[in-house]
């Protein structure tokens, strides 16, 4: 079986997450996307584990899914085609650790990953000792990576832990701010035990391949979503029975794991190096020149993804190893339409209109990835463009710098107003019942 998964989200327990990131909202927007495996995010927040342990059962082994009588409710609120498809969730929470080490303020995050009740409930009375983990669905601890990483073991031989996001500057494994520069520097005696590691949004394969020691972990992608219309922005392909242990065993051997959809990695928010405050963005060869600081202020730039990879890199760009799977880079499909009707991804016009595609062509994966281009030019001629180009990775990338998302476009300045011209001068010179084109 080949299925989307995201294993990194948030509920409404973690702090600036949506208060619709609950279980049923979850559902719903899983179905939507066409993603079959989600994490429940923030197990170790007491109310939000309270709330799985009612609200959950159990479905394929290490998995679960919404009781039946709310998720009947779930799949009547949306069209037939979104409807009928199965969602499962695995538990997760993601662990922010913060402590010293080699002289050095480390900041970390982590993905750990349980297959059962009694091992989160385990898990999460061993970090109650710890720290506090009742404010906040993604808890700060004064823990070292490596103490987490037995910790997580200890709790399960299934359970597993995930280097989240490895490259963002200021909270990752390799993070320019506060990381190491390798794996087993973090880790220390226990680094054997990882065997995945996130790209996190301002990387993507690619990039990763030029490191020769990272040839060894799979690639995961997944979406860290804030909010439920945030899903499957990135996700891990997995082609295995849907089961948590199908999942693990793929990610430790590569057996069954089928790649990453990937945003643009310029669309992510720490792609190069920059300064917002001063509206400076710069490439790693500038920042060199520039010796690391701001030419505005004099300050020191926010070191970047591109350049982070490239001071540990020790293959040319392009490199690409043996045996790896491809992967796929996506632009949100309310990000196209927005672009295409000249409004903001998330306004209401932008919202209808998926609504109205996603219930003729499928959930917003398929149609971004799958579904032939004709049929989506029978619904939208422009998304079946956008669309296309896409596919091609024919895109237009302005790189995200120090904290500012970036924007990855489909169409040149003033191409969709031409577009615009052309079908309204069709039609005035066309009798109106022979030209009925759709604008969208």
């Amino acid at each position: 079986m080949r299925f989307h998964a995201d294993l990194h989200v948030h509920s409404k327990y973690s702090r600036a997450c949506s208060k619709d990131s609950d279980l049923e909202h979850l559902t719903w927007w899983t179905r939507r996307k066409g993603i079959s495996l989600v994490g429940t995010g923030d197990f170790t927040h007491p109310a939000w584990f309270a709330h799985l342990r009612e609200n959950l059962v159990p479905a394929e082994p290490g998995l679960f899914r919404l009781r039946p009588e709310f998720d009947r409710d779930v799949a009547e609120r949306l069209p037939p085609v979104l409807g009928a498809a199965d969602v499962r969730f695995m538990l997760s929470v993601e662990i922010s650790t913060i402590y010293k080490r080699g002289g050095r303020t480390r900041r970390i995050h982590h993905l750990v990953h349980m297959p059962d009740f009694e091992a989160a409930a385990e898990f999460d009375r061993r970090l109650d000792r710890i720290g506090n983990i009742r404010s906040d669905g993604r808890p700060i601890l004064g823990l070292d990576s490596r103490d987490l990483l037995e910790i997580t073991l200890e709790c399960s031989p299934d359970a597993y832990l995930v280097p989240a996001h490895v490259w963002t500057p200021w909270f990752a494994v390799f993070g320019s701010k506060s990381g190491f520069d390798a794996i087993e520097d973090c880790y220390l005696d226990l680094a054997g035990h990882v065997f995945a590691l996130e790209t996190g949004l301002s990387s993507d394969p690619a990039m990763n391949w030029r490191i020769s020691a990272l040839d060894k972990y799979r690639m995961v992608s997944h979406s860290d979503a804030h909010s439920p219309p945030m899903l499957g922005r990135e996700t891990t392909l997995f082609d295995t029975d849907l089961d948590y242990y199908a999942v693990r065993r793929a990610l430790e051997t590569g057996d069954g794991y089928a790649g990453t959809v990937e945003f643009f990695p310029e669309e992510g928010k720490y792609h190069v190096d920059g300064h917002r405050k001063c509206g400076v963005r710069m490439d790693p060869a500038e920042t060199r020149r520039h010796g690391g600081r701001c030419p505005v202020c004099g300050k020191p730039l926010t070191v970047g993804v591109l350049s982070r990879v490239e001071d540990l890199a020790d293959r040319p760009e392009g490199h690409r190893p043996d045996g790896v799977p491809d992967f796929l880079s996506f632009v949100p499909l309310p990000e196209i339409m927005g672009e295409i009707l000249g409004v903001g991804p998330k306004t209401k016009k932008v919202s209808r209109e998926v609504d109205r595609l996603t219930a003729a062509l499928g959930p917003e994966l398929g149609i971004l990835g799958q579904v032939p281009v004709d049929d989506v030019a029978l619904q939208s001629p422009l998304l079946a463009e956008a669309v296309a180009r896409l596919r091609r990775g024919e895109v237009i990338r302005e790189a995200g710098y120090d904290g500012e998302y970036g924007v990855i476009r489909l169409f040149e300045p003033g191409e969709l107003e031409r577009r615009a011209r052309t079908v309204a001068a069709r039609r005035k010179a066309e009798p109106a019942e022979d030209v009925q084109p759709r604008l969208f």
